[in-house]
Parts: structure tokens; C-alpha cells; sequence
């Protein structure tokens, strides 16, 4: 079997699971690497090249003179843009920047809601770090995310973006 196009550097997390996602719902296949986060993985050198940032995850295109890339929107993105030929990114210029509005509100608004909640309610609490101002913050902001996209699809909408799947 030949090498996949893609290995993709993640963990069991929200942010792991994106590009994986995005992969199989384009059928492309890709190698997985998993970071394990009780080693400190994210913060080696070697990851580092991957993503400055030190943040799962990462992609490294094999296609491409192993071009490296992080964050999870830019992967999303080049995933769509790149090698989706055009399946999960719109062809119209003013619905690919709508495409865009939407890419960056999940990354700037719903993910960081839900893993600052997940983090205070499943990681911090059963460490007896109780703090219950954050845990209602971004609890509250998770459920108004979730109104945003309640309120989006009210309208009968198949998908965030429309009805059409491309």
C-alpha cells in the first residue's frame, strides 16, 4: 500500500478529531500519529516544527515537500481547499468568505466555549479545582453557541452553509 498523502499529528480530543473528520468524510486517506499528551509529545522539537504553537493538531503533506501546518481552521481550510477538490469549500467567492465566517467563529468562539467548560467541569473539578464562576462562564457560552446554530438552521437549512453539499 502506498504512503498516505497526509499524516495527521493528534489526540482524543475536539481539536484532534477535526482534520480526521474532514478526511474520512473525503474519503482521503491519511496516517495518524498519535500525540500522547501525558509525555509532553506537543511540546518536542520535533512537534514544534510542525506547530510553533504547540498545539495539536498538525498535518504534514507529503505531496507537497512535507509541508507542515497547524491549527486546526487552517487545516480545515487547506484540507478543503487543497485536497478536497472542492467537496467541502465553496466555488463562489462571497460563500467561500461566509465559509470562512463560520470556519472562524468555531474556531474563536464555539471550540475554546466547549473545551474551557470540558476543562473545568471533567479535568479541573475531580482534581477538587472548583471554580464556579468559569465553569457557569463557559458553560453559558457553550449553550449560546449552540443557540447560534440552532437559530442558523432554524430557517430549515440542511447545512450550516445551505442546503447543497458543495
Amino acid at each position: 500500500m502506498a504512503t498516505p498523502r497526509l499524516t495527521v499529528f493528534a489526540a482524543a480530543t475536539m481539536n484532534g478529531w477535526k482534520p480526521l473528520i474532514a478526511l474520512e468524510e473525503l474519503g482521503i486517506p491519511y496516517k495518524l500519529h498519535a500525540i500522547d499528551f501525558s509525555k509532553n509529545e506537543q511540546h518536542s522539537p520535533d512537534f514544534l516544527k510542525l506547530n510553533p504553537n504547540g498545539k495539536i493538531p498538525a498535518i504534514v503533506d507529503h505531496e507537497r515537500n512535507n509541508f507542515a501546518l497547524g491549527e486546526s481552521a487552517a487545516i480545515l481550510k487547506y484540507i478543503a481547499v487543497e485536497i478536497g477538490e472542492g467537496k467541502l469549500w465553496p466555488k463562489d467567492k462571497l460563500k467561500q468568505y461566509e465559509a470562512e465566517q463560520w470556519l472562524y467563529w468555531a474556531a474563536s468562539g464555539l471550540s475554546p466555549a466547549f473545551g474551557n467548560a470540558m476543562f473545568f467541569q471533567r479535568i479541573a473539578a475531580p482534581k477538587g479545582i472548583k471554580d464556579e464562576y468559569a465553569t457557569k462562564r463557559y458553560v453559558n457560552e457553550s449553550d449560546r453557541c449552540v443557540s447560534v446554530l440552532e437559530a442558523r438552521l432554524k430557517d430549515g437549512r440542511k447545512w450550516i452553509m445551505g442546503d447543497d453539499e458543495g
